[in-house]
């Protein structure tokens, strides 16, 4: 029997744990799976990641630098990114520093969380020097070479995929069950407490004009724990300010988003990659334009998809249909179409495999990616484009931020001070996550986000 793989994924936030340990198990499926958290503002709590639902043999919280010396001296196989740019930047100069000639070392495999709407060149070129740079789509593939080729830099580590986790079963209509209508929040967008507020009183309105529907608040994360973005403005608090408080059929709800997506019969959001995730599924979903359609909301992506539509038209009855041209293009699965799981990886859960959109397995040439690598004797040092030849008033920067020296070598001192300071800094998070749920509590809101923000130091 051949050994199994031994697979790291590294992520900074719930979300990207998520992205992460689902790519690591449609790239490598037979594998034995340690899970690092990167040590900063939006290191999720143990709640969120039993919300997620992913589950690691082995999870640690680690610096930027205690994670080289980790895939230094454990000799992973593969190493998944599931990192914001400048933090891929980082280990990706990190593993050059440590492998600076051709060697046996990790594939480097990173991409995206969900949909890309906005830092597209920023964010890709500090991705480069990743083995794989997965794109979730079609359009995105053509959009990722097209940045690279764009400054002369190596295009061939763009893979198209999909989104890990999409899957479960096709969208039912309600039946003898009540309508249910979820609105899929988001922590920073929109960000202004006036336009949050009225998604909100649009939902609890929405409620008290269908009595017999369900309306669910599909919320990310308790006041004082992180997220991949910083929510100044939370929901739970809204809610209370709402005079005579949500109807009996309208309530906030945590959860993992696919059982959520199982009893829903109408998904609205702003953004939300739970968009993807719900026509996927085949179930109506609305992308709202009550604020506008602009790129600071994100909801210009759904140009085409048949998707755009406001509360007054949701009001009405309008359940949109998602184009099935743009679901394509996307890689969502489109209506009638096959499901994906029917070309799913042995050993994987089939019903939770992507695919292309004619049912296709949409990790099989990524899969091959991988394997070839893993074939090689050697793999040569990682190459990003950012080096201080071609970037030199910026990579310093972002690579001081994980403590890293131009050349990719950790600080010096580095090691010492950050094994000094970990135990601190684990008792002073939690001190200041307690102190943020408090405040948020006893509604003291401007005080809780300077409470968090000390949490980052």
């Amino acid at each position: 029997m051949p050994e199994r793989k031994r697979v790291a994924v590294l992520a900074d936030s719930d979300t990207r744990w998520k992205w992460g340990a689902t790519t690591a198990r449609r790239l490598v499926p037979d594998h034995q799976l340690t899970g690092y958290l990167l040590r900063g503002r939006a290191t999720p709590t143990a709640r969120q990641l039993g919300e997620v639902g992913v589950r690691a043999d082995r999870l640690a919280e680690v610096t930027c630098a205690e994670f080289l010396a980790e895939i230094e001296r454990e000799r992973y196989d593969v190493v998944v990114l599931a990192l914001v740019g400048g933090a891929v930047q980082a280990v990706v100069h990190g593993a050059r520093a440590l492998w600076p000639t051709p060697a046996r070392r990790p594939v480097l495999v990173t991409g995206y969380v969900g949909v890309v709407y906005e830092k597209l060149a920023d964010g890709l070129l500090l991705r480069h020097g990743a083995d794989l740079v997965l794109a979730n789509s079609r359009h995105d593939a053509e959009r990722f070479r097209a940045v690279y080729e764009g400054v002369g830099a190596d295009a061939g580590a763009v893979t198209e995929t999909a989104l890990p986790f999409l899957g479960g079963a096709p969208y039912e209509p309600a039946g003898s069950r009540a309508h249910t209508v979820v609105f899929a929040v988001q922590p920073s967008v929109p960000d202004s407490r006036a336009d949050r507020a009225y998604l909100l009183e649009r939902a609890a309105r929405h409620a008290r004009k269908h009595p017999d529907r369900e309306v669910l608040i599909k919320l990310r994360s308790k006041p004082g724990e992180h997220t991949t973005h910083l929510e100044e403005q939370p929901y739970q608090r809204l809610a209370e300010k709402i005079p005579g408080g949500l109807p009996a059929n309208c309530r906030l709800v945590y959860g993992n988003m696919g059982e959520v997506l199982d009893g829903t019969d109408l998904l609205v959001t702003v953004s939300s990659t739970a968009a993807l995730e719900s026509l996927h599924r085949s179930i109506p979903t609305a992308v709202l334009t009550d604020l506008g359609i602009r790129e600071a909301l994100g909801n210009h992506h759904f140009l085409g998809s048949g998707c755009l539509a406001s509360w007054d038209q949701l009001d009405a009855g309008l359940l949109p249909e998602g184009d099935p041209v743009w679901l394509a293009a996307q890689g969502v699965r489109t209506p009638g179409a096959p499901s994906p799981a029917d070309a799913g990886p042995a050993g994987g859960p089939a019903s939770a495999v992507p695919g292309a959109a004619a049912g296709g397995d949409a990790y099989a040439v990524a899969r091959a990616k991988v394997a070839g690598l893993l074939a090689a004797t050697r793999l040569p040092s990682p190459a990003p484009y950012y080096t201080l030849t071609t970037a030199s008033g910026y990579l310093p920067g972002i690579l001081a931020r994980h403590r890293l020296a131009p050349d990719g070598r950790p600080l010096p001192g580095t090691a010492r001070q950050e094994a000094g300071e970990s135990r601190l800094r684990r008792r002073l998070r939690a001190h200041l996550r307690e102190a943020a749920r408090g405040a948020y509590r006893h509604g003291v809101q401007r005080v809780a986000p300077v409470i968090r923000r000390l949490g980052e130091l």
